[in-house]
């Protein structure tokens, strides 16, 4: 049965882009001669440790103010979007979402990183978070962090984890049958949480959502395979109640209440029960998301922050300095072992440090060397915003029908680029 929704959705979606946000007070000016590097980033527990510590290496040459943005990111994105594009030069090193660089970019918001800088950044990263931060072939960003989710999974109920993910409807299944707890909790809700699950089942499937260059919508036979993945599991029986509407921390919280029996989440989940219910932790255990077919593993989407230069910077070549001290090996362990956002640079995954924090780091290492990164374009908030749209409830889901909506969708988010939250 067709499933075509009313272009009027998608529409009243795209339209909420335009909403506004006042923008934030203009940052203070450069501190008796002495530069200031004004750094805008999400909050992060201890990030204020790092900056101390790039400011001591400093040695006076500018000193980094941390201007702590909204928690929530779009919030973060609308005051970043409106300053700059006002050319506000109060703004420095820049914490953008991997989701944005390459609208920063194309807008000419940010700086290229080139010569030695870029040499210095691409030395050591991951492949996958550097492809995150270039745009048209040119780096625009550092990566500081990158983030990836793992399957998380009751040792006591299953002896060994699925590699696919109808073996995990199979098992959560037969739990269900044995009055077990069963449930398979992850994000379904109509936000960037289902289009993120649905981008690593495309991917794990093969598929494409965009042409290579990301200029045309693909919605290639790996992307409707996707649609058929996600359907089956949501009709499947083997979800809680509120999957069309669930987030992170929710779907967290009721895994943690005992409720399931595998979790697809970010790996903060993991400190989180150890401090609420450590007696369910210690049966808890992780191993990388289930694949689409048996024999190839799941390819997840990467998150994280890459560090970008403002193109009205007062003091760039400060400002590059500044990044580079923000996101080398050390302070990315800090932070990784502080804070819980795991590294972007491989060697930090070696160091012995990194063992007690990140019990799962070998996991995450694995994902983060064939991953899935979202498709790469300035337009990307425009076309997530109609995906989640048409993908939400995923239960509805017509696969022909359904990649036929989202192909015209997008191919009409392509043409909004650079338009303003």
């Amino acid at each position: 049965m067709s499933r075509r929704r009313p272009r009027a959705r998608v529409a009243a979606a795209t339209a909420a882009l335009t909403l506004l946000a006042p923008m934030a007070a203009c940052a203070s000016g450069d501190d008796g001669g002495v530069p200031t590097i004004n750094l805008y980033y999400p909050p992060e527990q201890n990030f204020q440790q790092v900056v101390d510590q790039c400011n001591t290496q400093a040695g006076g040459r500018y000193r980094i103010d941390y201007r702590v943005l909204p928690r929530e990111a779009d919030e973060q994105r609308v005051q970043m979007v409106r300053r700059l594009a006002a050319n506000d030069d109060g703004m420095d090193v820049l914490g953008l979402d991997v989701t944005w660089t390459q609208e920063f970019a194309g807008a000419k918001w940010v700086l290229e990183w080139t010569g030695q800088d870029r040499a210095e950044v691409e030395d050591g990263t991951l492949e996958g978070p550097l492809e995150t931060a270039r745009h048209e072939a040119k780096l625009y960003g550092a990566p500081k962090n990158t983030n990836v989710q793992l399957l998380w999974y009751r040792k006591d109920l299953v002896p060994e984890p699925p590699t696919t993910w109808n073996e995990m409807i199979q098992m959560a299944q037969r739990l269900k049958e044995q009055g077990q707890p069963h449930q398979v909790l992850t994000m379904g809700a109509q936000y960037e949480g289902l289009v993120v699950l649905y981008n690593t089942l495309v991917a794990s499937a093969g598929g494409n959502i965009l042409n290579a260059e990301g200029t045309e919508a693909a919605m290639d036979e790996g992307a409707v395979r996707a649609l058929e993945q996600l359907r089956d599991f949501a009709t499947s029986g083997v979800t809680s109640s509120s999957f069309s509407n669930a987030m992170e921390d929710p779907v967290r919280l009721d895994f943690q209440a005992g409720n399931g029996a595998f979790q697809i989440n970010w790996p903060f989940v993991y400190p989180a029960m150890q401090e609420a219910n450590p007696q369910l932790a210690e049966q808890v255990a992780w191993a990388r998301v289930p694949g689409i077919d048996e024999g190839t593993p799941g390819r997840v989407t990467i998150g994280g922050i890459n560090l970008a230069v403002s193109s009205h910077s007062k003091h760039p070549a400060e400002s590059f300095e500044a990044a580079k001290c923000l996101r080398n090996a050390e302070s990315q362990k800090f932070s990784a072992i502080n804070d819980g956002v795991p590294p972007t640079i491989e060697s930090v995954y070696d160091d012995p440090e990194m063992d007690e924090a990140y019990p799962m780091k070998e996991t995450i290492l694995e994902q983060l060397q064939d991953p899935a990164v979202r498709p790469l374009t300035p337009a990307y908030q425009s076309i997530s915003t109609v995906m989640s749209a048409i993908l939400s409830p995923p239960s509805a889901i017509d696969p022909p029908a359904t990649a036929d909506e989202l192909r015209d969708a997008i191919a009409d988010a392509l043409e909004s680029r650079g338009v303003l939250p």
